[in-house]
């Protein structure tokens, strides 16, 4: 069975680093989301019977109409697709509250303050040029976290809707929602702790 996503050490240096970011949900998702189709067919439980010769003779249904058991399926989404859901939406969250806090590590705040100091000092006829006026400070880090948060939420969003989809197809569940299922896996996930 495929192991679930490790959760990497979270730190505000590890969002502000938004190619290891990146890096951890695309290795992630690829390990489990992308490949699910290969990871389902990898629960169904091979033939009992030797290799019959007639079964050539005939057409079979397709692959993902073979049942898979209900407990390799609750099995494989409590220990590998829950968990690794888990651990983005760990990451995610904490990168969404290192984007809105206050940054006083920024490495090119006084830069900023310097150019938004040069700009209100410049004198500008815009009769002579129309655009010099226009002035576009640098995104603070913090902002540009915050944006790719923002983008990597719909990338999630819309790969664990694609993801469960395919789970309710081949193993069936009693919830229609990915994030109504994964909820009740916290929930009960909480209980055993508790």
């Amino acid at each position: 069975m495929t192991e679930p996503s490790v959760q990497p050490n979270l730190t505000p240096q590890f969002c502000f680093n938004t190619v290891a970011l990146r890096d951890f949900l695309r290795i992630s998702r690829s390990a489990i989301d992308d490949s699910i189709t290969q990871n389902l067919n990898a629960l169904v439980t091979p033939a009992r019977q030797g290799f019959d010769p007639n079964s050539t003779s005939f057409r079979t249904p397709r692959a993902s109409s073979r049942s898979i058991d209900p407990r390799a399926c609750q099995e494989f989404k409590t220990k590998v697709l829950f968990p690794s859901w888990q651990a983005r939406s760990d990451v995610l969250t904490y990168c969404a509250y290192v984007a809105t806090s206050p940054d006083p590590d920024d490495p090119e705040l006084a830069q900023r303050e310097a150019e938004t100091e040069r700009n209100r000092e410049r004198v500008v006829d815009e009769r002579l040029d129309p655009y010099s006026g226009r002035y576009f400070p640098r995104e603070p880090r913090t902002e540009i976290l915050a944006n790719l948060l923002r983008q990597e939420r719909s990338v999630e969003s819309i790969v664990r809707s694609r993801t469960w989809g395919l789970v309710l197809e081949r193993c069936g569940d009693s919830f229609q929602d990915a994030e109504e299922a994964l909820n009740h896996w916290r929930m009960g996930r909480e209980r055993r702790k508790s």
